[in-house]
């Protein structure tokens, strides 16, 4: 798990140099929610507030979020994807797709099929509650 975490965190320099693997881990949390507030990045994320705040600031200073007023709530500000960041994020997972689709080209269909079980059921745990 750690030389995949490495990976992914090396990957993700390269294929954008303005972008770690936390940001375009954050892009895609809110391009998928359609747009949250950084608390909810945080508490999502089981990040600091401060972490989060740094992110997100480096990340407006970049053009790829903007803050927008709630509709339903104006004293509260929702991050959001600009047509930078989304373009961005577009390259950046394309890039991934045709990664992986390189590393498991020659996988046999039973190895891809048990291999795609094993990640189903490691994303589907959930901690006990009360847990971090």
């Amino acid at each position: 798990m750690t030389v995949f975490a490495r990976r992914a965190r090396a990957s993700a320099g390269r294929m954008h140099p303005e972008l770690s693997l936390v940001s375009y881990t954050l892009l895609g949390h809110l391009e998928e929610r359609g747009g949250c507030r950084a608390t909810d990045l945080a508490a999502h994320y089981a990040l600091d507030k401060s972490t989060v705040s740094r992110q997100v600031a480096a990340l407006e200073r970049a053009a790829l979020i903007e803050r927008r007023l709630d509709p339903e709530d104006h004293r509260v500000q929702v991050l959001h994807l600009t047509d930078a960041g989304r373009r961005i994020l577009a390259q950046v997972t394309e890039s991934r797709r045709a990664a992986f689709h390189e590393r498991l080209a020659d996988w046999p269909a039973e190895d891809l099929e048990r291999f795609a079980g094993y990640l189903t059921r490691y994303n589907a745990w959930t901690p006990p509650s009360g847990t971090p």
